[in-house]
Order: structure tokens, then sequence, then C-alpha cells
């Protein structure tokens, strides 16, 4: 009989989980989504099936992914197609369960401003910020996509976009990896005033001439974030390490791993960042569909659950839901 692929239903079918703490509130400040006409398979049904899934997600916030852009008309404005694409179909939603957006532009654009403005409209009161990532790979691997230019945080232009974005109440957001987390640093600091989300960790990579340097790569990252941590303007998203480039093999595995083998591999990242930031500048994350590749919605929620069922309900309150309604600006449900 052939293997299911992973990633697929099938595969993931086979490690089932009974949910842990059904009634816990939980905001998901990360997930992407594409229109049905693409070739990418996750819409906005597929978004409602996994947040339907047995836990009580009541909010969730949309990350740029490059769906939907404009295909004709002045370049720059082209990313406004996303945050319309999302903005609609989270006005068609009667579960309002979008309430965020992040959408992506060129921050060096000398007319910014202007972009930003459409964003805004588009957004109909769901655009929070702007993701212009640094992720930018040194060495070629099929899982290491991030091509940014060099050197982006020192761009004057790029550093003052990201100043602007704090000045209109608008948040800057990046993913990279994790030889980066220093260029983020030095970019927080010449930013104080623009809130700036870390996403996935700063990608501890695992792949590549990074496969077998886990603890190695360990101890430089734990620096980093405590670093990191210092700047009262950055926090971090804890989760997206699902992926493939960060080398824990789920993705190519004959079946999932359950929550706590989840854990095994993973919690000492995130117990690391929460020490270091504190449970208030932390946020749970699901990065799907992305992390989908390597375990389900169910399961992972179950692991985020287990690994701070030790922590105060306060401080849980703010990692599974209150720092991302604070951070994203989510207006509650009436």
């Amino acid at each position: 009989m052939e293997k299911p692929e992973p990633g697929t239903d099938e595969w993931l079918n086979q490690a089932p989980e009974t949910v842990v703490e059904p009634d816990l509130p939980i905001v998901d400040p990360h997930h992407h989504l594409w229109p049905s006409a693409s070739d990418r398979d996750y819409g906005p049904a597929e978004l409602l099936r996994d947040a339907r899934s047995g836990h009580r997600v009541e909010q969730t916030v949309f990350v740029e992914c490059g769906a939907a852009y404009r295909p004709d008309g002045p370049m720059e404005f082209a990313t406004v197609g996303e945050t319309e694409f999302v903005a609609g179909e989270g006005a068609r939603d009667s579960h309002q369960l979008i309430r965020g957006i992040v959408g992506h532009t060129d921050l060096r654009l000398p007319d910014l401003d202007a972009v930003l403005d459409a964003h805004e409209a588009a957004g109909q009161g769901l655009f929070r910020g702007i993701r212009d990532a640094l992720a930018r790979a040194r060495e070629p691997h099929e899982s290491l996509v991030g091509d940014a230019p060099a050197n982006l945080y020192q761009d004057p232009a790029f550093r003052a976009g990201v100043v602007r974005l704090g000045e209109r109440g608008l948040l800057y957001e990046s993913w990279h990896y994790h030889y980066q987390n220093r260029e983020f640093l030095k970019l927080a600091r010449a930013a104080p005033s623009t809130t700036m989300v870390l996403d996935h960790f700063g990608g501890p990579l695992g792949v590549g001439p990074y496969a077998g340097k886990r603890e190695e790569i360990f101890q430089e990252w734990k620096a980093d974030i405590a670093e990191l941590a210092r700047c009262e303007n950055v926090v971090s998203k804890l989760g997206g390490m699902g992926m493939a480039a960060n080398g824990f093999g789920w993705n190519t595995a004959d079946r999932p791993p359950t929550s706590d083998e989840f854990i095994a591999a993973q919690a000492r990242y995130y117990l690391h960042t929460v020490e270091c930031f504190g449970p208030e500048r932390c946020m749970f994350e699901s990065n799907f569909p992305v992390d989908r590749q390597s375990l389900s919605y169910r399961t992972l929620w179950n692991a985020f659950k287990k690994m701070t069922a030790d922590f105060a309900a306060s401080e849980r309150a703010d990692m599974f839901a209150g720092t991302a309604q604070r951070v994203y600006r989510l207006a509650l449900h009436p």
C-alpha cells in the first residue's frame, strides 16, 4: 500500500488526539490564505476547517504570503490586492474570524505613504502593518527561500520606512533565519517607536549546511533571543518551526508527531523565549498551512496548551489571546 503524503488529511489522521482544554480562548495571529482559483489549497473554507477542529479559536490575523496581487496598474500598488482579497473574505465570513491583516510592500518606496493609504482603505478597518521580511538565504538549498536584498536592515530608505510605520500606528513584522537575528536587533534599536514582531523564533535552521548543528545553533540563538528581548518594542510569536527548513524531519516522516513528541523536540525554544520576553510579549501562532506539512492544527495547539500547563492563568491568557489582541488592536466581538 502506498504511504500517505505528508501534510494530507490521510497522513495527519494517523496521529489523532483529543482536544486539550477545548474552552480556552485562542487568537491565532499568524496564518495565510490564497484565493480558491490559485494553485494553493488553503482558502477560507480550509482555514475555517482548522479553526473549528476542536479548539476555541475566536480570532485570527492574516499575514502576507504573496496572494492575489493586482495583475495590472502601478507596480508599487500590486500588493494592495492581497489586502483587498483578505478583507473581502473577512467581510463575507459570518464567523468574523479574520480580524487583522498584515500586508506587504517594499518599505523603501519613495511614495510609501500613498501605498500604505491604499492598504488602509482596502483593509476595511483590518489593516495593521507590513511584513517586508529580512529573510535572505546565505547558501542555496531547496528549503531556504528567503530572497531579500543583502543587508536590507542597513538601507537608510528601509529604516525610514520602518520608522514611518510606527509614526502611522502600524507595526513591522519579519521572518528571517537565525543568523539574521542580529540584523533584526539592530533594526529594532534603530526604530524604537515602531512595534516589531519577530516571526517563527527568528528561524533556527536545520537543513543543508546547518544539518547536524542543532546544539551549536541553539546556543547562538538563545543569546540572540535574550538580547532581542531587551528591546521593549519587540514582541515574539511562538511557533512556525514545523517548516522543512527547521530540519525536524516531520515533513518527510511516515507519520506526524504527537503533541508530546512535538514538545520533546521543541519546548525549549518556546520556554526560553517566554522566559526572556515574558508572557505579555509572546503569542502562540499556527503558521498554517505551512506548518501543516508537519502536524495537524489540533495537535499543534494541544502541544501549546500542554507545554504551558504550569503557567499562571493570566500568563496563559496573554500567550493564547491577550498579547495578540493588544499588538494587533483586535476588536472584541460584541
